[in-house]
């Protein structure tokens, strides 16, 4: 059915092509004029290209212009003419589509005609790379044409200092790894002042390996992680001076708002209690903070009704059910506090300053584009979740690659044997071999059995880029034999030597069927590439692990009846088809597992938007003051609509309960009176307390000076947002790991995670505005204000890249050297300021 219709209508892809080879005769029709033009007028098409899209011209309409100079562009600078399926593949690129191209057929000289068209907008080009190795040698290529052209390159490497950084990311075209990309995005979300960012809004990116990135790493996620500047020792100690106040006396205990406010009294206890002047002193933010998450931990949460201790830890009972929130931890330090009270042990403060997969860094992007030889077996995962359709490119001449059915052995032995004899009988007439290993530890078991056959070889465990795709190209070479991991020297083109094309080209054999056809079809397009001849197959043995998962017994007792010894093969397409069936199945499984991981973090993407946009938004004003009266009102207006209820009448209102709590947290001693409040409805309250609060707000203004106040609300409000963003993302990340024990109880961890996520957020947000508060009105003021990070941001290198079934979070470190220009933005040495 499916073929007639294909015959009627004709293939979808099919379609695709022959719309855009229209396109392409019009670029080959403009080719003869564009040959005629020097260097300077081909130069002076940039300007005028600008010029046009300036004047309102779309970038479609210029696009056979486009292409056609940089064709002609590269013929000069590089020697190298685009062929018309290379046309074909930039303009599927700029359609913001994944180009599926053979290996071979110049996936990089495709991507200089999308990257010159989209840089002419001016607001910059990202080409994604694998590694640093192919972001140097693809930039340093490259860059002959664009700048030929009049365009800047950058590339954005780890090395670079943070100028250089800025540098980079200011040309018109910068490549760089999807790691640098991603950590380079969180970083600017924690710097302190806005010079100090490195990235231009996220306009367009291209992505060479778009699989790899964007599927096999799609799960791994970026984390800046440091250690946060609480010790322990404080919580104790706090919980220790805590213990010895009286309620009431030195603290007053609000039940509706489940908080608690020291009085002046509890205030001067604190103070002579840590030898410090002020505890509202900016330098004791932390000190002010332990003791009353310290407090609330004594005050309000109760044992056995708010939490239970379970096996020395605390677990806390959900207040509407009371059935226990297993994985989940009170955030903001309260948990610890609570853990300080109990005498359990303190579990350490968050690691996490920030963090983000690839999966929300790349969906970002304005326009998002990729390439890859094999893309085909994974359109519906990219479609779904990137919203990127798969368009497969023709090749420039036609594949002639004889891909020979599979071959399946009794035992894992027996296949490593045949191997190594199929390898010696193709070396015996100087055929080169390339032979794909699923693990390391298999390609030093295979290296070790060719020594003893006394057959030269190379070993590649994709540990060096630099060195790997220098070996990998020289794999097609007369008589080479090279053994690789599957990701070894990926992005480079084997290029067959002389008379190898006689000896049947390149021959490819792997030596075991990954769970991912995907990957099985990278190996075999490392033959036959530009029309080579060249072979490929597969040996498999009943031991491999693709095999056990899907039911090798019966194939093994088969084969066990008829006496078939360990080295005698079965081959046959049936094997072959039933293991690609197997394949399929685990790709479902594993597009499944990422889409629930994706809809997971997804909770935690909205939050982050929403905090690194406010966050954003307070860097670049120059006066947040309007910003800051935003969080004081809900905070004002919730301690009001707790004491005035609407269902109740005003002679029962606890007005006391509110001039305690302004006293304690947004105005001085004796401004507000319980008679003053009397006789008042609840938004007359409410708009008398917000006078007496603007009437502070502008009298510490003028006793500071306004330029002071705007810095200091911002010194204020950016503490605030990143110290109670990193627990939170802590919190949540506890959450998550606990939430599948929700599903024994009958209930959806997900909706759980999304219901109780928002809560979490809507607590954080509350917090946020009530520190603020706190600090904007009562915090004592010094001259030398400075911005300071909340903790120190380091990271980890993924260790895990040889193996894609075990990827860790990709941490990277990012500690200040003590020569190193202080990050808060001094112009000290790190030593000298921050360092001390």
């Amino acid at each position: 059915m499916l073929g007639l219709v294909k015959k009627i209508f004709g293939d979808a892809n099919e379609r695709e092509v022959k719309r855009l080879m229209r396109t392409v005769d019009q670029i080959n029709a403009m080719e003869p004029d564009f040959v005629k033009l020097s260097d300077e007028q081909l130069r002076d098409k940039t300007d005028e290209f600008k010029a046009r899209l300036e004047k309102g011209e779309k970038v479609e309409q210029i696009l056979p212009e486009v292409f056609a100079t940089v064709r002609e562009a590269s013929k000069r600078t590089l020697g190298m003419r685009h062929f018309d399926v290379q046309l074909i593949g930039g303009m599927v690129l700029h359609d913001g589509k994944i180009s599926e191209m053979k290996t071979g057929e110049g996936k990089t000289l495709v991507a200089t005609l999308p990257v010159y068209l989209n840089a002419l907008i001016g607001k910059g080009v990202h080409v994604v790379t694998v590694n640093d190795y192919l972001a140097q040698r693809d930039s340093q290529l490259m860059s002959q044409l664009y700048e030929f052209l009049g365009l800047t390159v950058g590339c954005n490497l780890n090395s670079l200092s943070h100028e250089e950084k800025q540098q980079a990311y200011a040309c018109d075209i910068t490549y760089g790894t999807n790691n640098e990309f991603g950590f380079d995005y969180l970083r600017d979300n924690m710097v302190l002042y806005k010079e100090q960012m490195v990235q231009r809004p996220l306009f367009f990116a291209i992505i060479d390996e778009v699989d790899s990135i964007l599927i096999d790493e799609a799960r791994t996620p970026l984390i800046i992680s440091g250690q946060a500047a609480k010790s322990t020792e404080l919580y104790f100690a706090a919980d220790r001076f805590v213990g010895r106040l009286k309620a009431e006396e030195d603290y007053t205990v609000d039940i509706k708002l489940r908080s608690v406010t020291m009085t002046e009294t509890g205030v001067e206890k604190a103070e002579k209690a840590f030898g410090i002047e002020n505890l509202f002193d900016h330098a004791n933010v932390l000190l002010n903070h332990h003791i009353q998450q310290a407090l609330k931990a004594h005050a309000i949460m109760k044992r056995d009704v708010d939490y239970v201790v379970q096996d020395d830890e605390v677990v806390i009972v959900d207040e509407f059910t009371g059935r226990l929130m297993s994985g989940r931890r009170y955030s903001d330090g309260l948990h610890q506090a609570i853990e300080a009270k109990e005498n359990l042990e303190v579990q350490n403060e968050s690691m996490t300053l920030a963090t983000i997969t690839f999966q929300n860094y790349f969906r970002m992007y304005r326009k998002l584009a990729g390439m890859t030889g094999t893309a085909k077996t994974e359109e519906e995962e990219f479609k779904k979740i990137y919203g990127l359709d798969v368009v497969q490119i023709p090749t420039n001449r036609s594949m002639i690659r004889n891909d020979i059915a599979d071959v399946v052995y009794k035992t894992e032995n027996g296949k490593f044997k045949a191997v190594v004899d199929e390898i010696v009988k193709l070396h015996s007439k100087n055929q080169p071999v390339l032979v794909g290993t699923v693990s390391i530890e298999n390609s030093e078991r295979l290296s070790e059995m060719l020594n003893r056959k006394g057959i030269a070889h190379k070993v590649l465990n994709a540990k060096f880029h630099a060195e790997e795709a220098e070996i990998i190209s020289r794999a097609g070479q007369f008589g080479s034999v090279t053994i690789a991991t599957n990701m070894a020297g990926r992005g480079t083109d084997i290029l067959l030597g002389e008379q190898v094309a006689g000896l049947g080209g390149l021959h490819i054999i792997g030596t075991e069927r990954h769970e991912s056809r995907r990957i099985d079809n990278q190996l075999r397009g490392r033959a036959g590439r530009q029309g080579d001849p060249g072979a490929s197959q597969f040996y498999l043995s009943l031991e491999d692990e693709l095999m056990r998962r899907f039911g090798s017994e019966n194939i093994m007792g088969m084969m066990e009846r008829l006496g078939f010894e360990e080295d005698q093969p079965i081959e046959s397409r049936l094997i072959t088809r039933a293991i690609e069936s197997a394949q399929k199945r685990v790709e479902g499984n594993n597009f499944d597992l990422r889409k629930v991981v994706l809809q997971y973090d997804d909770v935690m993407n909205q939050q982050r938007e929403i905090i690194y946009k406010q966050r954003r938004e307070i860097l670049h004003s120059d006066n947040i003051r309007d910003v800051v009266m935003d969080m004081i009102k809900p905070v004002v207006d919730r301690i009001i609509e707790a004491h005035c209820p609407s269902d109740d009448i005003p002679e029962n209102w606890d007005l006391q309960a509110i001039v305690d709590y302004a006293h304690g947290t947004f105005l001085n001693e004796g401004t507000l009176s319980k008679d003053e409040l009397w006789g008042k409805e609840k938004e007359e309250i409410i708009a008398h307390t917000l006078d007496k609060v603007t009437a502070l707000y502008d009298e510490r203004e003028e006793m500071m000076g306004s330029e002071m106040m705007r810095e200091f609300e911002k010194v204020i409000v950016l503490r605030a947002v990143d110290s109670k963003w990193m627990d939170h993302i802590d919190a949540m990340d506890q959450l998550r790991q606990g939430i599948h024990l929700r599903a024994y109880g009958g209930t959806d961890p997900l909706r759980e995670y999304q219901f109780e996520g928002f809560e979490m957020f809507k607590e954080m947000i509350e917090s946020i505005q009530e520190e603020v508060t706190k600090y904007i009105m009562k915090a004592h003021v010094e001259k030398n204000l400075e911005r300071q990070a909340v903790a120190e941001g380091q990271a980890v290198e993924d260790s895990s890249k040889s193996d894609p079934k075990a990827k860790q979070p990709v941490r990277k470190d990012d500690r200040v050297g003590r020569n190193d220009p202080c990050p808060c933005g001094s112009g000290k040495k790190y030593k000298q300021c921050h360092g001390k």
